[in-house]
């Protein structure tokens, strides 16, 4: 499987993000890429930056709706599985939401972030309802993927779950600012949950100063055995382009070992929780 992370700014412009995110799939696809992925919020700027003010709306949109189906259309066009994400709306619920599309166009399933932070700067609770799907993998013609949407890679039971769901690729739409985390520490996180639930591991974040956060960038791959294989740039606008071994997997370290030797009889009585 070749795979593109796009890692491409947000400008005031819907308009043009949208035509770049459309050029970046005819350009992956011109490189060999079976699936491109964006990062989070794909082509809004990041407005949870702020925190909400009375009567604002941000623009939500339903899934399937009008920038869905423009992907799905270019997906179809080009036979290249395609992950957005969105803003979406679900009646008067608001989500961060990332469909996936196959080659065919056809719309897999949407994933929906399930763990909403707060923060200087991420003020996501004013403007997201959590996302009530869990997690999901899926299978494309590129292979079976599952996504974890940016916070949601902090939860271990997340990145296991998607290990025992079949997961070969699992991508993570980002936005993470210069200098947000101590040096290498996301890196290093994505590189274990790989190592440790028998997958590869693509993180796409977004980029570019959008005055009061600064997107760092650094998108990148790790494989099945916790390697760094494909890193952008700090700061640049790039496609990157990464080549990953499915037929590999079978024999990585967590799917010959650390998976078959699970207890999950005893982890419920080891946590408090019930065995349910």
């Amino acid at each position: 499987m070749r795979i593109a992370l796009a890692q491409q700014h947000a400008s005031e412009s819907i308009e043009d993000n949208v035509a770049r995110g459309l050029d970046a799939m005819e350009r992956a696809r011109g490189a060999g890429a079976d699936l491109i992925a964006f990062a989070e919020l794909s082509f809004l700027r990041f407005f949870p930056a702020a925190r909400r003010q009375a009567g604002a709306q941000a623009p939500a949109e339903p899934i399937p709706g009008p920038t869905t189906e423009r992907f799905q259309r270019k997906a179809r066009e080009l036979g290249l599985v395609t992950l957005i994400n969105l803003y979406e709306a679900d009646g008067e619920r608001r989500f961060d939401a990332s469909p996936v599309i196959d080659a065919d166009g056809s719309l897999l399933g949407v994933t929906r972030m399930l763990h909403i932070t707060d923060f200087t700067g991420f003020h996501e609770q004013d403007y997201y309802d959590p996302g009530d799907r869990g997690a999901a993998v899926y299978a494309t013609r590129a292979g079976r993927v599952g996504v974890a949407i940016c916070y949601d890679r902090h939860y271990p039971e997340v990145m296991r779950g998607l290990g025992l769901l079949g997961a070969q690729l699992v991508v993570v739409p980002q936005a993470g600012t210069l200098g947000e985390w101590p040096e290498g520490l996301y890196e290093a996180e994505l590189r274990v949950a790989a190592f440790q639930n028998g997958y590869h591991a693509a993180l796409v974040n977004r980029v570019g100063d959008e005055g009061a956060l600064v997107f760092s960038g650094e998108s990148f791959v790790a494989d099945a055995e916790g390697r760094m294989v494909a890193r952008a740039g700090t700061l640049t606008e790039e496609l990157l382009l990464c080549d990953l071994d499915l037929d590999a997997l079978p024999g990585c370290t967590a799917r010959r070992l650390f998976l078959r030797d699970r207890r999950p009889d005893l982890y419920g009585p080891m946590l408090g929780l019930s065995r349910s």
